[in-house]
């Protein structure tokens, strides 16, 4: 019999428990066992859901309450000394290194963040040292195991992996130079050998134990880690399934099939090719092979004909025994169920499959490929047949206006009129900015009032014109403030905006959009991914209304704020029909027309934010000029339509830019802010490697926790910038946009923003 798995779930709740329970606990509304409560519901309600849809292998120790790398960490004592001895409890530490505490004497930075591979989650960097002491803080696994069988729901518990725990792990600040995480692995195995003996005697049959960096170049480097770790845990765990996810093995296949693990999963969602190469490596070896044939990336109805070729050709060469049905990967990265999507068409609709469709795929191409008879099982194939065959004749549409807009791009189109050194000074003179410009990265807090009123106007409770009073109101707010603390390029605060992604894709051709689709980006920050259907336009303007009124309200210069063509793509869902490079460039000339209105509306400046940049670059370096042909293009299409005296800025934040950096300085934007604070400052040793002579803004501090940096504070990471940059080129702004924190937070913050800034200008005149 074919087995079917699902290898991670959703962990925000149907209707986003998670983040109400949490943050009303941080709020100090609920109490630490009600929190343990509302976590718990979610994930009987998660089990019981894959249960009835037939799931055989059912996930366990995937369900967080901020991260789940996090979670690790803290089970596992890698904890930072910064955040003991403060008095506070485990929970309340675990939260600390997630988001900061500023609150009863208690004043901690939060750790650093960065994306999961090509994800949009973002999970919390783990600090190693040679003082680092694994110890079994809790067992995690063995609880929600045991939590699941008290329900009488069988699961498979899963485990972070100890080589791809450790090498996604960063030297704390007091190792020496040099220290290398993956060092401690002798120190570490012991623990896990611990974690795993118990899950074994709780009766855990197999454990789905993930090694994700697997996919990644880097893995070569730990051939030999790999073999030491899994000979010493095989012998003392349940039946060790390996799980990689989000790319292909590629070379580490070599040393990965003598590995003396029970099962290998792999991902033939993003890498179909491999399984030819993957089965023919384990077929002389006893190994299980999960097949990811059901993306946890998109939302798109799975093709069985497809899937289930792919299933078969592993079955003829391995037997029914041996091939198990999967996820791709966690299908955290897709909302729960499509059951509460009322305002789609029943077309549209029938295009689609959540997580828990999703979960009922694996379950009917399990059967399927075992030979059901189930008449049911029958039926839901030739369901899906019709299905896949109304999508494809739907996709055969196209708009030729925008297809030949795409085709008839110049090389001329992607580059600005003059150099950087020759626009600088022209907008300067328009500008007029001091030195050491303030600005922020464009959104400020989004208050229950402004949420109430977007909610009033889409029940029909609130006229078009009453909203829009309302939005004017917050906007001279928002214009009021900045000039009274004295920014200098002030922004509008984006009071309108319910997405940095979904706000366009409501006002652009091609898109679709969810009433539920919720996934989790980080902690309690969920974002609700709007969905490419079709090929992209702008019909009309989409900010101008706002930003027109913003400049307006003041002498001083103001940003228009849009979002890149690259991060909509890559924070949306994308179609699957056509390439991705197609869909950027469409999204590109749509974003060029708004960016040549807003200067002909009198901005003088405009953010066009790329954070979705890194994210999106291939794990495989043999991918990446691919890729880089056409993302770095798309951004200079959007950018490039305007006359040297606009100023044009670009945002990024969240990931390793070593890499790419000569590729986001030949982006050509006259400013970019990136993140900087959180990342201990290090991104300024790639500015002292390579340079930058464009202007450019580090952040100066951390916009993702509530913590108010003090002025001092702000001023020592001035400094750190001044040994490198030239003050000439140095904008001083925060980490990111100010959409999830509060006024008062927000307003001391700025305040010591502006102050150092004043300082650095009479220290460095």
């Amino acid at each position: 019999m074919v087995l079917s798995s699902v290898l991670g779930f959703p962990r925000i709740g149907a209707n986003r428990e998670v983040k109400k329970a949490v943050e009303a606990y941080w709020a100090g509304k609920l109490s630490a066992d009600e929190l343990t409560k509302a976590a718990a519901d979610v994930k009987k309600a998660s089990w019981t859901s894959l249960k009835e849809r037939g799931v055989n292998l059912i996930p366990s120790g995937d369900f967080t309450l901020y991260d789940h790398v996090l979670d690790h960490s803290a089970a596992f004592n890698v904890i930072p000394k910064r955040y003991l001895g403060k008095g506070l409890s485990p929970l309340d530490v675990y939260f600390a290194m997630g988001r900061g505490r500023q609150a009863d004497g208690v004043d901690v930075p939060a750790s650093e963040m960065k994306k999961w591979f090509d994800s949009n989650y973002h999970f919390v960097v783990p600090e190693f040292s040679e003082e680092t002491e694994f110890k079994l803080n809790f067992n995690k696994a063995l609880e929600e195991y045991r939590e699941a069988k008290d329900l009488g729901i069988e699961t498979r518990p899963v485990v972070l992996g100890p080589v791809t725990f450790l090498a996604l792990g960063k030297p704390a600040k007091e190792a020496r130079a040099g220290f290398q995480p993956i060092s401690l692995l002798s120190q570490l195995i012991p623990i896990y050998k611990q974690l795993l003996a118990a899950l074994k005697d709780a009766g855990a049959e197999s454990v789905q134990i993930d090694e994700p960096i697997l996919v990644l170049d880097s893995a070569a480097l730990y051939e030999k880690q790999f073999a030491q770790a899994y000979a010493e845990l095989a012998p003392v765990s349940p039946k060790l399934v390996l799980t990689t996810y989000y790319g292909r093995l590629d070379s580490n296949l070599g040393f990965v099939a003598k590995l003396p693990v029970a099962g290998l999963h792999i991902d033939l969602d993003r890498a179909p090719g491999q399984l030819d190469e993957v089965v023919a490596a384990v077929k002389p070896t006893s190994l299980v092979l999960s097949l990811g044939v059901v993306s946890g990336r998109n939302i798109w109805k799975t093709d069985f004909q497809a899937a289930l070729k792919l299933g078969q050709k592993a079955l003829e060469a391995l037997g029914n025994d041996r091939v198990i049905i999967a996820s791709s990967s966690s299908l955290l990265h897709t909302p729960v169920s499509l059951a509460a999507e009322t305002k789609l068409t029943a077309e549209q609709k029938d295009w689609f499959a959540f997580a828990l469709e999703k979960a009922s795929e694996i379950s009917v191409i399990a059967a399927a490929l075992s030979g059901s008879q189930d008449a049911k099982v029958a039926e839901a194939v030739e369901a899906n047949k019709v299905s896949i065959a109304k999508r494809r004749e739907f996709e055969r549409n196209s708009d030729a206006t925008v297809r030949n807009r795409v085709a008839a791009i110049t090389p001329d189109m992607l580059e600005r009129k003059s150099p950087f050194s020759v626009r600088k000074d022209i907008q300067q003179k328009q500008l007029n900015l001091p030195k050491f410009p303030t600005t922020t990265i464009g959104s400020f807090p989004q208050t229950k009032e402004i949420r109430q009123a977007r909610a009033k106007l889409n029940k029909g409770e609130l006229s078009q014109e009453e909203y829009e009073k309302f939005i004017e109101k917050e906007i001279e707010n928002v214009v009021r403030f900045q000039e009274r603390i004295g920014l200098d390029l002030l922004v509008h605060g984006e009071p309108e905006r319910n997405d940095m992604v979904q706000y366009f894709g409501e006002q652009l051709e091609g898109f679709v959009f969810t009433q539920n689709g919720w996934v989790q980006s980080y902690g309690s920050r969920y974002v609700r991914p709007p969905i490419i259907v079709s090929d992209v336009s702008r019909p009309k303007p989409m900010t101008i209304r706002w930003s027109s009124y913003a400049q307006s309200l003041t002498s001083k210069p103001m940003k228009g704020m849009l979002t890149g063509p690259v991060t909509i793509l890559n924070w949306s869902f994308p179609r699957a029909d056509i390439s991705r490079e197609l869909q950027c460039k469409q999204l590109a000339l749509a974003l060029r027309d708004e960016v040549v209105d807003l200067e002909k509306a009198g901005i003088k400046a405009v953010q066009v934010d790329e954070p979705a940049l890194r994210e999106g670059l291939p794990l495989r370096k043999a991918d990446w000029d691919a890729y880089l042909a056409w993302a770095l293009p798309s951004f200079k299409i959007a950018t490039a339509g305007v006359t040297d005296a606009l100023q044009t800025h670009s945002h990024f934040c969240y990931s390793d830019f070593d890499d790419i950096f000569p590729s986001i300085q030949a982006l050509d934007a006259d400013v970019i802010s990136i993140e900087a604070s959180k990342s201990d400052m290090k991104l300024l040793n790639t500015f002292k490697h390579y340079g930058y002579s464009n202007q450019i803004g580090p952040g100066v501090y951390d916009i993702h926790s509530p913590r108010v940096p003090s002025e001092e504070e702000i001023k020592e990471r001035l400094a750190s910038m001044l040994a490198i940059l030239p003050g000439e080129l140095l904008f001083v702004n925060p980490d990111c946009g100010l959409k999830t924190r509060g006024w008062k937070e927000t307003e001391a913050s700025l305040v010591n923003l502006v102050n150092a800034a004043r300082w650095a200008r009479q220290s460095y005149a």
